[in-house]
């Protein structure tokens, strides 16, 4: 190799630039490392600086094997100049130490960018849908040599490097280049591939020196590692073709939807209880058997990284990554695959309300209050000990926008269940007076969560039709389920948590003491339309001494039973879509323990297996009366029968879809009711679809007469009625056998009534 390995001037050198890159707080180490055309006199060709602090020397290996010295210029950066050669310029360089040892390698900074321009100013605006294809790990080829791509935002930081077992975890090794004013840093590093665990390295304005893991990572280490993992992606391929095109053109409110709340860890163990399911392992199973009992969607709570069990995945630190508790994700995708062949949809807890404080992760990244508030008052949650997003900087609003995307682009979710979106809507959310700032208008609304929820529920409207989002908000705040353009937040659907609390006190109550609180048990329809609601009996009723459903129940074993049918069956028959947790099938007595799978021995007791065969009649009644789903949004689809009779605690309503219609009835005392008359819109004989004190399911049996036939007294606003046998504790559902074209009447009262 001829080389001359004096300095030259052409490109010129700043000696502060120099000095900044041996301090190791240079900005852009590319100016000065790498190849670059030159010039030494009259003579073109190319110079090369490479950089090891611990190097005694270099030597330039070119791509035909010939190898030359460079010229130590400074501790540890060396040149070295070639007359005629032209860029693009390939080599290696072999840095040599004391120690005889030697390393070769592709030279990082001799490669451009990996972002564009065009990558830089969406994000900067806020806009960038696809954000996680930019920022973060990506293996790639460029110019023939394998390696990775590292992107991070840290627009505060003096330096950042990217670290790992490829560079010793010296950050002196790999300083990233910021791209303009961005506050991106980038470096492609040849050589590392998928599997490789690495970090950001971070210095400070004030010196101060930290790691961190990458907030796009798609993979992170399991405690007490904390470091992230390159990832191939694009890998796996996806079976659920059919699925996919028949969300796209469906309408999710005016289909069945009955939610099945998984927590991953603790749904299934392995055969010798010694740890949880893999997804693999969990995949076949969870369809079977969520295809049983009719559930139309798993709802797993938050899969998205998190160091501490305890927190059931809601103290997040890795929003790109699936936890690698149970697997990769790919691992992951082929659960999400199997229930989709399985005609399952799939929802995330998803958690943009809050963050943990743990150093490793978001919090502080760039040693300043980067993706949160720096005014406590903003930027710190009460309730949780944790951190709060700064929803108004367009980049972290990017952030959280793209996430949503990135879960239902990579992995095919179908719908995001948005947790705490009251702690978002309110910045006087748990605070006293003094603790908290009002908004620019002088009110307690967080404007900034408002938008960026409405960003986010119009990107996923907008770019996955048929994909649908729900909102876990507990307050009256308006227009929740109303579209953006209407001045709503864009949300499918919003939990029903007064309808939970509401119902399942009343249940909770004596039988002998209902009568006085009936309008506990109704009062949801008064509201009912002001939202598309889904009524759930979530995972967060059955922990913390609020004991499991079964024990909130009153009476003797047989009653707490039947009191549950007749609340799912209740559940089940009236407006709204409906979500179960995860073991509510098995009727346990114990509270969810999150780090114990659930006692699927229970099912072989007498009683639960007889209360599972009730589970799974409710399921194919559900599915097989399009009354009980159709029209769940529509006033028309709901009319109460009779919700006066308190001093008897029985209520009756009717449940419609077009000119079809079925009837259902509650007595909600153990005592029988003979000979009880309601009136009934249809004029043909009624059948007895359900009835919750079946002996098959653990009822009495008490004799209910299969077919009722109307007589033409008029009752309940109808024009003819029945008389019913109503079991103890028990629910009835009548179907009436008629064509759709008999319907007599609509009753007189309506369901706000």
């Amino acid at each position: 190799m001829t080389a001359d390995q004096s300095l030259h001037s052409v490109p010129s050198i700043s000696q502060p630039d120099v000095e900044r890159l041996l301090a190791g707080v240079s900005g852009d180490p590319h100016a000065i490392l790498g190849a670059h055309e030159a010039s030494a006199g009259k003579t073109k060709g190319v110079v090369v600086r490479g950089y090891h602090p611990d190097a005694i020397s270099v030597d330039l290996v070119l791509e035909t094997g010939a190898s030359g010295p460079m010229r130590q210029w400074r501790d540890g950066l060396f040149t070295a100049f070639l007359p005629g050669a032209t860029l693009p310029f390939r080599y290696q360089l072999r840095f040599k130490f004391a120690n005889d040892e030697s390393w070769t390698h592709e030279d990082p900074y001799r490669f451009l960018p990996t972002i564009g321009e065009t990558d830089l100013y969406l994000f900067n605006e806020g806009t960038h849908h696809r954000l996680w294809e930019v920022l973060g790990a990506h293996p790639r080829t460029i110019d023939g040599v394998d390696g990775t791509s590292f992107a991070v935002w840290a627009p505060n930081a003096m330096r950042v490097s990217v670290v790992g077992d490829f560079c010793a975890w010296d950050g002196r090794l790999l300083p990233m280049r910021t791209l303009g004013s961005s506050g991106i840093w980038e470096l492609f590093v040849p050589g590392v591939g998928d599997g490789a665990i690495y970090k950001y390295e971070i210095r400070t304005s004030s010196g101060a020196t930290f790691l961190k893991t990458d907030p796009f990572a798609f993979k992170l280490q399991q405690f007490p590692g904390t470091g992230s993992i390159v990832v191939r992606t694009g890998t796996y391929t996806w079976g659920d073709n059919y699925w996919s095109g028949h969300r796209r053109t469906a309408d999710i409110t005016r289909e069945p939807v009955l939610i099945y709340e998984v927590h991953a860890g603790s749904w299934a163990h392995t055969d010798d209880g010694t740890q949880s399911l893999t997804y693999r392992e969990m995949a076949p199973r969870l369809a079977e058997h969520a295809t049983s009992l009719g559930f139309t969607h798993i709802e797993f709570l938050p899969i998205a990284e998190h160091p501490f069990a305890g927190s059931w995945g809601y103290q997040v630190t890795g929003y790109f990554a699936p936890t690698s508790r149970f697997g990769t994700p790919d691992d992951f995708r082929f659960l999400v695959d199997t229930l989709h062949r399985a005609g399952i949809g799939v929802i995330l807890d998803w958690v943009p309300a809050h963050f943990p404080k743990d150093d490793v992760a978001l919090s502080r990244f760039d040693g300043t209050a980067l993706y949160e508030h720096a005014d406590p008052r903003l930027g710190e949650h009460p309730d949780w000990g944790t951190l709060i997003f700064n929803f108004g900087r367009t980049e972290v609003r990017n952030f959280l926008v793209a996430n949503a995307l990135y879960w239902m682009n990579e992995f095919h979710i179908d719908g995001l269940r948005v947790d705490a979106v009251a702690s978002m809507l309110y910045l006087d959310y748990s605070r006293k007076a003094g603790e908290w700032v009002r908004n620019r208008l002088g009110g307690r609304e967080n404007l900034e969560a408002v938008e960026l929820l409405r960003a986010m529920n119009t990107a996923v409207a907008s770019e996955h039709p048929g994909n649908f989002t729900v909102a876990e908000e507990s307050t009256a705040w308006p227009g929740v389920t109303r579209p953006v353009a209407e001045g709503g937040l864009g949300f499918t659907f919003k939990w029903n948590m007064g309808w939970m609390h509401d119902t399942l006190e009343y249940f909770a109550t004596d039988p002998i003491h209902r009568s006085y609180q009936q309008g506990q048990l109704t009062f949801a329809m008064v509201y009912e339309y002001s939202e598309r609601f889904i009524m759930p009996l979530s995972h967060d009723e059955v922990v913390h001494l609020k004991r499991s459903l079964l024990e909130k129940m009153p009476g003797d074993e047989w009653q707490r039973f039947a009191n549950l049918r007749l609340l799912l069956a209740y559940q089940y028959t009236r407006p709204g879509k409906k979500l179960l947790f995860m073991g509510t099938e098995l009727a346990p007595t114990a509270e969810w323990n999150h780090d114990l799978p659930l006692d699927w021995n229970l099912g072989k007791q007498p009683m639960r297996a007889r209360f599972a065969e009730f589970m799974t009649e409710l399921g194919k009644l559900y599915h097989a009366q399009p009354e009980l789903w159709r029209d769940d949004y529509d006033p028309s689809g709901f009319a109460w029968i009779d919700v006066a009779d308190t001093a008897n605690s029985i209520v009756s309503y009717v449940r419609r879809s077009g000119n079809s219609h079925l009837v259902v009835v509650l007595n909600l005392t153990p005592v029988p009711r003979e000979n009880y008359w309601i009136g009934v819109p249809g004029a043909s004989t009624y059948r007895l679809a359900l009835s919750t004190d079946d002996t098959r399911f653990g009822g009495s049996g008490y004799q209910v007469p299969d077919r009722l036939e109307p007589q033409p007294t008029f009752t309940h606003g109808f024009p003819q009625s029945i008389a019913l046998t109503l079991p103890p504790l028990g629910a009835l559902v009548l179907v009436p056998e008629y064509t759709g074209d008999e319907l007599s009447s609509q009753p007189v009262r309506e369901a706000h009534q």
